[in-house]
């Protein structure tokens, strides 16, 4: 799956929020975090894609967290960011409600989801860990994308190309 496990069992995810609800996903995939800024769209492009933006001469496609996992959208903030992370050979944007912090856990003390969310819609789940008071849903980065999406977003990065 590709979490980075410290000799002592510890992990280490990125914290953020998403529609009222705190998200980690692991810190080895997220190559940067930027503000939120101007995305361009690109037409015939699946929904959840926001369209592309120019990170240093880099054509990254970017997606809407929200949209991806079917949530209300909602207005970009001060507070949102784009985390770029790599997802196997793709890199791509998460647009997210705002990051919170780096999280360190014990790797003994993530849950399973939930049996009822188990299903392809859930690929993206790789467990529960209890923060104190506070759920954090970690993510599985590879799950996010199918490999139909993956290709779609392939798609778009060649679109872009074209265009430049």
């Amino acid at each position: 799956m590709g979490t980075i496990t410290t000799k002592t069992g510890e992990e280490q995810v990125v914290v953020f929020q998403l529609s009222g609800q705190t998200y980690g996903i692991e810190i080895g995939a997220v190559v940067e975090i930027i503000r939120m800024e101007t995305v361009t769209a690109l037409p015939g492009t699946p929904d959840f894609v926001e369209g592309i933006i120019n990170l240093r001469g880099r054509v990254i496609p970017v997606m809407d967290l929200r949209a991806r996992f079917g949530l209300m959208i909602s207005y970009h903030t001060v507070d949102s960011r784009i985390i770029i992370v790599e997802t196997g050979t793709t890199t791509v944007g998460l647009i997210v409600d705002s990051v919170a912090e780096v999280l360190r856990f014990a790797t003994a003390d993530v849950m399973p989801p939930p049996a009822m969310l188990d299903g392809t819609d859930s690929d993206y789940l790789r467990g529960i860990i209890l923060n104190g008071e506070r759920m954090v849903i970690l993510l599985d980065y590879t799950g996010i994308l199918r490999a139909a999406e993956i290709e779609d977003l392939r798609l778009v990065h060649s679109q872009a190309a074209e265009v430049s």
